[in-house]
C-alpha cells in the first residue's frame, strides 16, 4: 500500500470514529458528496434500520484502499478502476455523471467565458477579470494535483487542456471541498469542480461558449461510481446500490444537477 492510500485509510478511521455499528459508510472521492448524502438521507428515511454515512473526502484512492482492506464495505470513486484493481475483485457500479465546471468567486462578476478564455486564465495569460468582462480584480487560480478526477476530465475533453501547463502562480487545494471553500472565500479566485446545484448562489458557474452547465452538449463530465468486493459486500450495501437506480433516487440525483447513468440491461 502506497503512502497516499495508507493516509486515506487513516483519514477514514478518523472520519468515521463517531459512526454507529449499524451505519453504512460510503467512503472516497469528494465528487458528488452532496448528491450521495441527499440520496443516503432518503434511503435512511425509507429504511430506518440502516443509516447511510458519507464522510468527507479521502479521494478515490482512499476509497479503493478502504474497500480493498475491508475498512469500508462501499467506496465512491470518480475515476475508472484499473485492470489491477479489478483483478483484486473490486466491482465498479457507475451511478451518475456530474459536469466538470469552472467556479469563480462572485466578486469577479463573470458569468460567461469562452473555452479559450478559460484556458488562458489557467495558463496565466489573463490575470485580471476585467479582461473578460468582469470586475477590475486580480485573478487567483486555485488548482488541484494531477491525480484529481476533474482535472483529468478537463485534460481529456476540453480543447487546449491535454498538455496545458497551469500557471505557477496558483494555490494548490488538497480536496474538492478545499478548492470550493477557497473560491467561495477568496475574491478573484477561480478553480474547477464537479457541478452541483448547491454551488449556485455561493460561487459563479460561468457558461462556456454560450452553453449552460445543464445543456446536453456541455463538454466535460466526471462519472461517480460505487465500488465493493463480492467477498465482503453485505445485504444493506447491495440494497443501497439498488436504491440508487430507483425512480426516487434518480429524481434526487437530477435535482442536484447530476445525470443518472442508463440502467444496464
Amino acid at each position: 500500500m502506497g503512502f497516499r492510500q495508507l493516509l486515506g485509510v487513516l483519514c477514514l478511521v478518523g472520519a468515521t470514529a463517531g459512526a454507529a455499528a449499524g451505519d453504512l459508510v460510503v467512503v472516497g472521492t469528494g465528487d458528488g458528496m452532496d448528491v450521495l448524502r441527499a440520496v443516503g438521507a432518503a434511503y435512511t428515511a425509507d429504511n430506518p434500520e440502516t443509516s447511510v454515512f458519507v464522510p468527507p473526502s479521502v479521494h478515490s484512492s482512499g476509497g479503493i484502499s478502504a474497500v480493498r482492506t475491508g475498512a469500508a464495505t462501499l467506496g465512491r470513486i470518480a475515476r475508472p478502476l484499473t485492470l489491477e484493481e479489478r483483478a483484486e475483485g473490486i466491482i465498479e457500479i457507475p451511478v451518475f455523471r456530474l459536469p466538470s465546471v469552472f467556479i469563480v468567486n462572485p466578486a469577479a462578476n463573470v458569468r460567461h467565458l469562452t473555452v479559450e478564455q478559460a484556458t488562458r486564465v489557467f495558463r496565466g495569460e489573463i490575470t485580471n477579470w476585467r479582461e473578460v468582462g468582469g470586475t477590475d480584480l486580480r485573478i487567483k487560480v486555485v488548482t488541484r494535483d494531477e491525480a484529481d478526477s476533474t482535472l483529468k476530465v478537463l485534460r481529456a475533453t476540453m480543447p487546449g487542456w491535454r498538455d496545458l501547463a497551469l500557471t505557477e502562480r496558483t494555490k494548490l487545494a488538497p480536496t474538492t471541498q478545499a478548492a470550493f471553500d477557497l473560491v467561495a472565500e477568496l475574491p478573484g479566485a477561480v478553480s474547477f469542480a464537479p457541478y452541483s446545484r448547491s454551488l449556485e448562489g455561493i460561487v459563479l458557474v460561468p457558461e462556456l461558449d454560450g452553453r449552460h452547465v445543464t445543456d446536453p452538449d456541455y463538454p466535460s463530465a466526471v462519472t461517480l461510481s460505487l465500488i465493493y468486493r463480492e467477498a465482503t459486500v453485505n445485504a444493506p450495501a447491495l440494497d443501497f446500490v439498488r436504491y440508487l437506480f430507483s425512480p426516487k433516487a434518480r429524481t434526487l440525483i437530477r435535482n442536484f444537477g447530476g445525470i443518472p447513468v442508463r440502467v444496464q440491461s
